[in-house]
């Protein structure tokens, strides 16, 4: 089981490679975005994003988890060529009526029909991407993991790059960000070229297909779902309190990406292995044991993250703060961001049994309630709070996400996790976190000097439980 967890673990750092070069690149372009453009240039930037991810569900529709589900069972071309050609034929459908669309879709979303042309930029990118999503999805099942990286990083660069050199050299504002992104995403298809020719054929198996969106088709409702929860906020910030307050939001909402991009570093990694490992006969206690680490590593993160970001944004380098002084009034909504992506990888734990199951339907109901908890808490949060209520929308709507999926899990795949060991490790967390808050008391070297101590602290505490505390299934065993 041991090699198990390795493995899982090599291909989770190895695609986390990619992960993190693109999170932190796109995250060190936060402060040029704050140094180079007004707040509601941000807010516009981040509002038309919000767009973006959002149709990005619509465009794949799930083919790419279609084609590493069904790839596991058949082995002809067919398997690839079919959803990659779907996939090509609607692109290029959908881009044509946002195309047309594109004054009422930028009005609608509180940007003023001016940027109308921002939205047919989208139309260009959206189906670049969108094409990407297969030939990536090969690579990883094929677990050619450095493939997959050195495309990746090559597009990120381009990408950063490209706004590097539209914002600072040539002052192009928000224009040169989305012709960077067009081509970072031309480039990446590029890339793959060699990956699509593999196994691409002029051919469409109708049957196979229907089977494929069969499996696929609730990942739109609720990959839009879960999508909203982390987009919502944008557009409904820009009707309820201004651009401005959404580019602050913003800039703040991107801190939370080092936490976004641990999880993400996991999911990479973790879908095409849990597929793979569920014939082996232990597989729920492999998934019970990666769950228990993936707790003790997650939320040391959080912790660190939440008691050490304030003072490195506040701290100049080299004469500048990470993100400009304008925009510090939004600091107080990154540990609600961060807290709500630590259970959306609880969420991705409990992933495993909706596609095990085949019940993938009900992610749409699990993720819609996220977001429905999301526009609620927004609504009656905002407008008595500010943005901090946008934080506290993050929070609660995963939360609400994670609880319901795990639900799932338990009436229809159990999985007896750890409970005694995650218990301990709240308990720690809390402790932790109620320190911090006595260290706000303190004088500011104090009290990073106490926060440092907790954190080193922490995961020595943590994996103590891990190794000395028993479950059950080993007390029982002994017995």
């Amino acid at each position: 089981m041991i090699d198990k967890v390795k493995r899982l673990g090599k291909e989770t750092l190895i695609y986390g490679t990619s992960t993190i070069v693109a999170r932190l690149f796109n995250f060190f372009l936060v402060p040029v975005y704050t140094y180079y453009l007004a707040t509601s240039q941000y807010g516009v930037i981040a509002t038309v994003f919000a767009f973006m991810a959002l149709f990005n569900i619509v465009y794949q529709y799930g083919m790419d988890q279609a084609y590493l589900r069904f790839a596991q069972d058949h082995k002809d071309k067919n398997v690839f060529s079919t959803p990659f050609n779907a996939v090509l034929m609607t692109s290029v459908a959908l881009s044509l009526i946002i195309y047309a669309l594109s004054p009422y879709i930028a009005a609608a979303l509180g940007i003023g029909r001016e940027n109308a042309y921002l939205i047919k930029y989208c139309c260009f990118i959206l189906a670049l991407d969108a094409l990407n999503i297969i030939p990536f999805a090969k690579l990883r099942f094929e677990h050619r993991a450095w493939h997959f990286v050195i495309i990746r990083t090559v597009s990120i660069m381009v990408n950063v790059a490209g706004n590097l050199l539209a914002l600072v050299y040539f002052k192009t504002g928000v224009d040169g960000i989305f012709m960077a992104g067009i081509a970072a995403s031309l480039a990446s298809l590029i890339l793959l070229l060699p990956v699509i020719k593999e196994d691409f054929k002029l051919a469409f198996d109708t049957k196979l297909f229907k089977a494929m969106f069969a499996f696929s088709w609730p990942f739109i409702p609720a990959g839009m779902a879960s999508i909203m929860v982390n987009v919502i906020d944008k557009p409904l910030l820009s009707h309820l309190a201004g651009l401005s307050e959404v580019g602050i939001y913003q800039a703040n909402f991107k801190i939370g990406v080092f936490m976004m991009l641990a999880v993400s570093m996991f999911d990479q990694a973790w879908r095409p292995f849990f597929i793979q490992a569920s014939a082996k006969p232990d597989c729920k206690e492999l998934f019970a044991e990666i769950f228990t680490y993936f707790a003790a590593a997650a939320s040391w993160l959080f912790l660190g993250l939440s008691l050490l970001i304030p003072t490195i944004i506040q701290t100049k380098f080299l004469g500048f703060n990470l993100i400009h002084e304008n925009y510090w009034s939004g600091l107080n909504i990154i540990p609600l961001v961060l807290a709500g992506y630590l259970f959306y990888g609880f969420y991705i734990n409990f992933m495993v049994a909706p596609v095990l199951t085949k019940k993938t339907k009900v992610l749409m109901f699990i993720t819609l309630a996220g977001a429905a908890a999301s526009v609620i808490t927004n609504i009656i949060l905002v407008p008595v709070i500010g943005i901090v209520g946008a934080g506290w929308a993050i929070f609660v709507s995963y939360v609400v996400m994670a609880l319901a999926l795990f639900i799932f899990l338990q009436r229809n795949y159990p999985i007896n996790y750890h409970y005694k060991k995650l218990s301990l490790m709240a308990c720690a967390a809390l402790l932790v976190l109620m320190g911090n808050l006595f260290a706000g008391q303190m004088p500011p070297i104090h009290a990073l000097i106490l926060r440092i101590i907790m954190l080193c602290i922490y995961p020595v505490l943590a994996l103590l439980i891990i190794l000395k505390v028993k479950t059950r299934k080993e007390l029982s065993a002994k017995r």
